[in-house]
Parts: C-alpha cells; structure tokens; sequence
C-alpha cells in the first residue's frame, strides 16, 4: 500500500490487533495491515488513537499532518537513528568544502540532468546561480510538455493561481516529506543541507535530496494527470479574494491516488543495476550519500535515468 492518506476531517484512526481502522461516521473508510503502511498523511482534521500512535513510533511510521489545503503542519516519527557518525560526516563537510561542491554539483545534475558549465564551478554561490537558470529555462519550456487546451503555464510561483502551479506545489510538498522521511530513516540531520542555504526550520538537506526527483516522480505525474485527462478544470477551486487555486477534496483524492501510484512503480536503479520503487528510491539515494560522505565510496551518484 506504502502512504495512506487520509482526508476527511471527521475521521477516526485507531488499530485493532495488527490493522489501522480509518472510520468517519460509524463508518469504516480503510482497513489496512500495519505491515503494509510506510507512512501517514493526514489532510485537514483527523482524530488518531494513544494506542495507534504507539504502534506507528514502534514500527517507525512516520505521521504527518498536513492542512486542508496542503500545507505543512508538522510530523510525528521517531527519533533520529543514534548513528552519530553519519551525522558528525555531514556537518565535517559543511561549507565550501571539496565534498560540498561534489555533492551540490550532483544534485544540480541530477534534477537538470546535463548541464556543461557544472564541472568547471568549485564555488557553491556559482552553482547554485547555474541551478536557477537552468530552473528557469526548464519552466519556461513546460507549457510545451502540455497537451490539452483547458491547462496554461507561464511562470513557477507560490500560492499557486493557476491549476498547473496548484498541482506542483501539493506534488513537492508530498515529496519533500517523503524524502525527509528518508534521510530521518538513515541518521542525517535534516536540517543541514549543502545546495540549500540555511535557514531557520528549513530542512535543508532533505529540500537537497528532493531535487533529483521533482522532474521524476512530480513533474512527470503532474503531466500525466493533465494530458491523460484524469484531472480536470473542475477538480479545483479558487479562493474568492487572493485568487488562490487549490485542488477540491475529490481533486485531492484523484492526486493523491496518482501519486501514489508513481511512488510505488518500478525503474531499474542505475548503480544497483535492479528494480526498485521511487519510494525506496528515496531512502537508496540517502544512503549513497551517507556512504560518500562517510568515505565509503569515491562519488555520490546522482538519480539520473536515461
């Protein structure tokens, strides 16, 4: 199953032996076993149970909650792995230094996938300019990946005012938890992140990782929804006064079931040379970073897919 997610307001979660109940209204929504649940996402309000919190820190399944509209509320899962070496590996090399480069250089490749100047920059400043201008140029050609009239793109922005930005944005928060969930999982400091500029509550180490899987797993589902027609103009809503646009609770449904789905299909991993989900992509890319910067191999191997 991996992530059940959960958006009626009015739902109940509790466990009965070893399966999670999602009720609402002395109905029940979802009946899970807890082998099959990676994780929790919780849209809006929903009420949980003292002993399935307990069963989800002692499975180590991590609980996020989310508001109505998408935004981040905050997590509950369990504490950091007590493997202090990763974590003492990833401060050492904070900074400029020659593994920082290594590794920002890397995640601009991965998410840009070619980039000629990237080998001639050793300064973090530098490749991170090269990072936005490549971004740039990327959006400013994704109209052209679209194929229905009903949907226009011009310009990446937050909060979203129009249905393609509105897509984007519910898609990279999904991810960005998915993949501080995994580099929780390996022992990293979340926070600590090396293309990402440190800033309070940021994590910028996970925000890091995501970017070799936007275009992978959110943009490419995101386009799929729009030219295969399984979202619609009517699956949004738009704020009276800001003119926010958000997906409608049968949209959040649709996307949700969609990404889903993406998570759980199968690529061959490049350096593994086997099968494997983006899910368990996420948490494979995280532990080829801690190897590197644990000496353990000579480069940190980007996510890249022909």
């Amino acid at each position: 199953m991996g992530t059940l997610y959960i958006i009626q307001d009015d739902a109940f979660i509790g466990k009965t032996d070893e399966r999670l109940n999602v009720k609402a209204k002395n109905q029940m929504l979802q009946d899970v076993p807890l082998i099959k649940v990676d994780g929790i996402v919780v849209l809006g309000r929903a009420t949980i149970s003292p002993a399935a919190i307990a069963e989800l820190l002692e499975r180590k399944i991590p609980l996020t909650f989310l508001s109505k509209t998408g935004e981040y509320l905050g997590k509950l899962e369990p504490e950091f792995t007590k493997n202090i070496f990763v974590r003492s590996a990833q401060w050492k090399a904070a900074g400029e230094s020659e593994q920082a480069v290594h590794l920002v250089r890397g995640f601009v490749r991965g998410k840009l996938k070619v980039i000629a100047s990237l080998d001639k920059t050793n300064a973090i400043n530098s490749l991170r300019g090269l990072e936005g201008a490549g971004s740039g140029a990327y959006f400013s050609v994704f109209q052209q990946l679209i194929r229905t009239e009903n949907f226009s793109f011009r310009v990446r922005h937050r909060p979203a005012t129009d249905p393609v930005n509105s897509l984007l944005n519910f898609g990279y928060t999904l991810l960005s938890h998915d993949v501080q969930s995994a580099v929780n999982i390996v022992g990293f400091d979340p926070y600590l992140g090396y293309l990402h500029c440190q800033h309070y509550g940021r994590p910028g180490l996970a925000l890091d990782l995501m970017e070799e899987f936007r275009p992978l797993v959110v943009d490419a589902m995101v386009l799929s929804a729009i030219n295969l027609r399984m979202l619609t103009l009517n699956d949004f809503t738009t704020e009276p006064l800001s003119q926010v646009v958000r997906l409608s609770q049968d949209g959040r449904r649709e996307f949700l079931k969609l990404y889903e789905k993406k998570k759980q299909s199968e690529f061959k991993h490049p350096v593994l040379g086997r099968k494997c989900t983006y899910q368990e992509a996420f948490e494979i890319q995280a532990r080829l970073l801690a190897k590197y910067l644990m000496g353990e191999i000579e480069k940190y191997p980007p996510l890249v897919l022909k």
